[in-house]
């Protein structure tokens, strides 16, 4: 029931998005939602919180942690509200999207039929003209150098201390922008086409290995999950590889697997491609919450992760930065930071 209480509340933002507010700060966006329970949430761990309404440790040991290092990759000392947003997604009714996650993006990308510079920002100046903030965005491309003014800057990538794609200046700020704070977690996942060594997961037989998912709580601590993966879209003929058979599985680890760590999971395989980034925020290296707005007209989409990290949290994070855009511009300052909204929508209703 804990979980399905955050929810519930969650979803509460989705009716204030409808009608047009957005808040300043993760904070406040949170506070709006859940009152101080969910401001507390982002620095009590998952476990304390769990035990408080009286989940079993032995359950929090076996179960949640499970969840959690399949999730973020790490374990139920994280924040609450991260992980009571990992649990949500545990139960199921998941969306997957054939050719990857990233093609949302692109595609809404080329919905907004916007004008994109394929560059890499290298500096954000700030100006003033007329008494308006005005920036200047300096980039490199194949092409060489070059700059653009904007009057409203939207910075969509993550602002933190071991991030190299990040890695550019704010300038002319007084006081100076200063959010660079806290680390990211590495995640690695390997797709290996190969025979899975079930006598590792004790079933010398092969024929008789029952699971297609496998989670770890804390041993082994060399790969976090394993799951035995299949296409998106799935035909009447589709029929999943038996276990004795060579199929497609996904592992997750904290670190790239050696050699050696493949062959104790498999007895042989044929390939192994491998992706490694940094996924979601190291939960407990930073000690405040972030603001979306840095300054005036300059906004930090990805302010939010740092409360939860989500496909669904970062969409819900775009829309609050679009909306706070949009009112601080058209000076609609009764639609930002509002106390008590869960009275104005039902009275607007």
């Amino acid at each position: 029931m804990w979980v399905e209480e955050v929810m519930e509340k969650f979803m509460r933002i989705y009716k204030y998005q409808a009608h047009g507010y957005a808040f300043s700060g993760v904070e406040e966006l949170l506070y709006s939602l859940g009152e101080s329970a969910f401001v507390n949430m982002t620095q009590r761990s998952v476990a304390e919180s769990l035990l408080q309404v009286g989940v079993t440790q032995r359950f929090i040991d076996d179960v949640v942690s499970a969840v959690l290092r399949a999730s973020y990759g790490q374990s139920a000392s994280m924040p609450a509200f991260a992980g009571a947003m990992s649990l949500a997604g545990a139960q199921g009714s998941l969306w997957s999207v054939e050719g990857g996650n990233k093609l949302v993006c692109s595609g809404l990308l080329k919905l907004t039929k916007a004008n994109v510079i394929h560059a890499t920002v290298t500096s954000v100046t700030l100006h003033s003209t007329e008494g308006k903030a005005l920036y200047q965005v300096g980039y490199e491309s194949e092409l060489g150098s070059g700059s653009d003014f904007y009057d409203i800057v939207v910075i969509a990538t993550p602002l933190h201390l071991d991030n190299s794609s990040s890695n550019f200046t704010f300038e002319g700020f007084n006081p100076p922008i200063d959010d660079v704070q806290g680390s990211f977690h590495p995640t690695v996942v390997s797709l290996v086409h190969g025979y899975l060594n079930s006598s590792y997961f004790g079933f010398p037989d092969p024929k008789l290995f029952p699971f297609a998912n496998i989670l770890t709580t804390d041993f082994p601590n060399f790969f976090c999950t394993l799951d035995n993966i299949c296409p998106v879209n799935i035909s009447s003929s589709f029929r999943r590889k038996q276990p004795q058979e060579a199929a497609v599985w996904r592992v997750q680890s904290p670190k790239p697997l050696f050699r050696t760590q493949l062959k104790t999971l498999f007895r042989s395989y044929y390939s192994v491609q491998t992706a490694e980034w940094q996924a979601h925020p190291l939960y407990g290296s930073r000690t405040t919450l972030p603001r979306f707005a840095l300054h005036d007209q300059l906004f930090y989409l990805n302010a939010l992760e740092w409360a939860a990290s989500s496909v669904e949290v970062m969409a819900v994070a775009a829309k609050n930065v679009a909306l706070l855009a949009y009112n601080r511009w058209y000076q609609d300052l009764d639609k930002i930071d509002q106390k008590d909204l869960m009275h104005k929508v039902k009275t607007e209703l």
